[in-house]
């Protein structure tokens, strides 16, 4: 999962609840000092995220002169969701409600998807392109995750099966490296975090990243400009395949030194600087 260095947005950041028609839904919104942003940046997390993994990004994008908006989608983390009943998890159902945040937002946005948000944020630009400027693909692959990661998530599955979400986080725990599970405020507001995602979210979202079948093809037809983002390290999706992803959808391709499956938190400066590039690009 990605790991924040703090779950304390920057100032000026309001977080509430976005009104859409299809329910609301937890954000950080930051927004640039002058009267009239350059756009909107939506920024979707990923699998176990939430919108907190880019609040190191959000003080760069609006310096940069972009409102940006950070989601938990629906079951993650602040956004609510049925906690038994996988049907609203659905990959179309997920899309959809990025289309919702969208229109709500004013439509035309920026777009970027994490991991799992880049296969709901892909799935939500294939059901209608139109509200979307640019579609940035980070630490996300073309179809179902590495054999390994695999096996993590059923794992993860297997224990959603039998035990209580606090019981699952303890379970996970004794998995990680000890510098990774080391006590304090981050590792904490950690743990607070995954209590309230849904474990039906958790299940459907995981089946789906163990099943996505490749869409890149779809994609390019669109001739939407896509950026595809990594750190130089990926157990998830391997770079090579990133790197041929990008090659098939005619993509922007940056590789961040010394980042692994989250750049947004491991190295967001650099993340940060190759994101405005693009999208600078785009304004023209």
């Amino acid at each position: 999962m990605s790991r924040p260095p703090t779950f304390t947005p920057p100032p000026g950041t309001r977080a509430y609840q976005l009104a859409t028609e299809r329910g609301e839904f937890a954000v950080h919104d930051l927004a640039p000092r002058e009267a009239d942003p350059k756009g909107t940046v939506l920024l979707l997390p990923g699998f176990t995220g939430s919108k907190e993994d880019f609040i190191a990004l959000l003080a760069p994008i609006a310096e940069a002169g972009y409102r940006a908006v950070a989601v938990d989608g629906r079951g993650q983390y602040e956004s609510q969701g049925p906690a038994d009943d996988r049907s609203p998890y659905a990959q179309g159902e997920l899309a959809r409600d990025v289309l919702a945040q969208v229109a709500a937002l004013g439509g035309r946005v920026q777009f970027l998807g994490h991991s799992l948000g880049g296969q709901i944020a892909r799935a939500a630009v294939l059901l209608d392109p139109a509200p979307f400027v640019s579609l940035t693909l980070m630490s996300s692959g073309p179809a179902q995750i590495s054999p390994s990661q695999q096996e993590r998530v059923k794992l993860l599955q297997d224990g959603l099966a039998v035990l209580d979400m606090a019981q699952v986080w303890e379970a996970m725990q004794s998995l990680e490296p000890p510098e990774e599970t080391d006590p304090g405020e981050t590792h904490g507001a950690l743990r607070a975090r995954w209590l309230r995602h849904s474990p039906a979210q958790l299940a459907a979202t995981g089946a789906q990243l163990t099943s996505e079948p490749d869409r890149v093809d779809e994609l390019a037809a669109l001739r939407l400009p896509v950026h595809v983002l990594s750190g130089d390290h990926d157990d998830t999706w391997p770079v090579p395949l990133l790197d041929e992803m990008a090659e098939r959808l005619s993509a922007r391709r940056t590789v961040v030194a010394g980042a692994d499956h989250s750049p947004n938190t491991d190295r967001p400066e650099q993340t940060a600087k190759a994101l405005i590039a693009f999208w600078d690009e785009q304004q023209g």
